[in-house]
């Protein structure tokens, strides 16, 4: 099979397009024909190393890639879905695979794809999905009627969670480059704070929740804006060493875990009207590389899709 093979820790350079095994469905497994892949940060910080993906954790040649949609090709036993089933799924972290024409993968945590979605709709709205209810439902338990201050709101996974929390019931408040108005105002946000040019630290102690999507420097001085007793859920890291400057205040981690209950929950709310896919930007898996560089910007509305088969 074709695939975008990871030689190496390093630049755009290390993303070689070429030929890999074609994987095989062992018990519990299934082989899915890619149809779609989505490019998540991750993806980049892993090809860049640094923290534990400089740990040596990584065989290379790598293929990366953590979400997709296509169809069931093969079928292992004990596997519960059954040839031609479209199919949607996120990977285990340190599998990934998604840069590929295959994959190979446990049945009991991907799910049916909805019919309403295309493939590149279903990738673009995989892992940002399962981010985002495992951030705001199961971990921050946003509650109707809260106030909550997304992050980064124009971003995959941001995006998700601004519509996910205005189907809750609560009061959203994101930031968003100017460019990026119009379009997180669509998906639901009652408020939004141009981060080039105000402080978002202005609105004072109002937010029950803060969901930070971006890390750094962003992170720090959320702390500024949580009511006391306020939950900061966070996906992307301080800077190096920082301690959090309240303790009145709950910082929590989401644990992503990989499972059909939440891709199926996805689906729930998208047949209900709640949510819908991000803005796509699409390139083909051998533009992996011009994907990379476009996500390591960080400037981006909604998903880069790479679109693998027919």
């Amino acid at each position: 099979m074709k695939a975008v093979l990871l030689t190496g820790h390093g630049g755009i350079d290390k993303l070689v397009y070429g030929d890999a095994p074609d994987p095989v469905a062992g018990p519990g497994d299934v082989v899915v024909d890619i149809r779609a892949a989505s490019i998540n940060a991750a993806d980049y910080k892993m090809r860049l190393g640094g923290g534990h993906y400089a740990a040596g954790n990584l065989k290379f040649p790598h293929i990366l890639g953590r979400d997709f949609s296509g169809v069931v090709s093969a079928v292992g036993p004990g596997a519960d879905l059954k040839v031609g089933d479209e199919v949607v799924g996120v990977t285990i972290p340190g599998t990934e695979g998604a840069y590929a024409e295959k994959i190979a993968i446990k049945a009991a945590i991907i799910a049916k794809k909805p019919t309403k979605l295309s493939h590149a709709e279903a990738a673009a709205m995989a892992l940002t999905s399962l981010t985002a209810l495992w951030a705001l439902e199961d971990t921050a338990k946003l509650k109707k009627g809260e106030t909550v201050l997304i992050q980064g709101g124009a971003g995959g996974v941001a995006g998700f969670a601004i519509q996910l929390a205005k189907h809750i019931g609560a009061h959203v408040i994101t930031t968003a480059s100017a460019k990026n108005h119009d379009y997180v105002k669509k998906l639901g946000a009652d408020r939004i704070i141009d981060y080039q040019k105000d402080d978002f630290t202005q609105l004072g102690r109002v937010c029950d929740v803060v969901f930070d999507t971006v890390g750094g420097e962003v992170q720090v001085r959320s702390y500024e804006v949580l009511k006391p007793g306020g939950r900061l859920v966070w996906i992307a890291a301080a800077p190096a060493g920082f301690k959090p400057s309240r303790d009145d205040v709950q910082v929590l981690r989401p644990k992503v875990d990989r499972d059909r209950a939440h891709l199926d929950r996805m689906a729930e709310l998208l047949a209900a009207g709640a949510v819908w896919p991000p803005a796509i930007t699409r390139y083909k898996l051998s533009q992996a590389a011009e994907a990379h560089r476009v996500s390591e910007g960080r400037h981006l509305q909604g998903k880069l899709v790479l679109e693998v088969g027919s």
